[in-house]
């Protein structure tokens, strides 16, 4: 019985945990955390969403970015620009095709042209709701319509 709940309790706790990692975050947080913690390097050098470390912690106007290591914090520190994604973390699908400022889920991006893409992946009034599916169906036009429309909530 001991066994059996032991077991209950690690599923609950993973399955929480993976919730918790896969929330949308504002670009920087009460605690000025950009991206949730996510390494904005791992994106365009690895293709992939990893969390960074306080341990590699670099900061730019208040705003603190983590790595996932030191050789991705300096990276980062000798070309900032190359690394920040567009519409400074928010939704690129919300501004583009919406004209609004969204939260993203970290994990869900896409590169393009070496630029980072950040999209909303969550639930919308009860309903889950993956804007990265949205964005690719239309790319090409919502590539063009997003610099107006970001400036315009700039």
């Amino acid at each position: 019985m001991r066994n059996l709940l032991n077991l209950l309790l690690t599923i609950t706790f993973f399955l929480s945990s993976n919730l918790i990692l896969a929330q949308n975050v504002e670009p920087v947080d009460k605690n000025k955390i950009a991206n949730g913690g996510y390494d904005f390097v791992s994106y365009i050098t690895d293709n992939a969403a990893v969390k960074g470390s306080k341990e590699f912690t670099h900061e730019i106007n208040g705003v603190k970015y983590q790595f996932a290591s030191a050789e991705h914090k300096e990276l980062f520190k000798s070309n900032p620009e190359k690394y920040l994604p567009v519409c400074d973390g928010y939704c690129a699908w919300g501004v583009a095709e919406k004209g609004v400022k969204v939260p993203v889920n970290p994990e869900t991006f896409k590169v393009i042209d070496e630029k980072i893409y950040l999209f909303f992946n969550g639930e919308l009034n009860g309903k889950p709701l993956n804007t990265l599916p949205e964005w690719n169906k239309n790319e090409s036009v919502l590539l063009k319509q997003l610099p107006g429309k970001w400036s315009k909530l700039k």
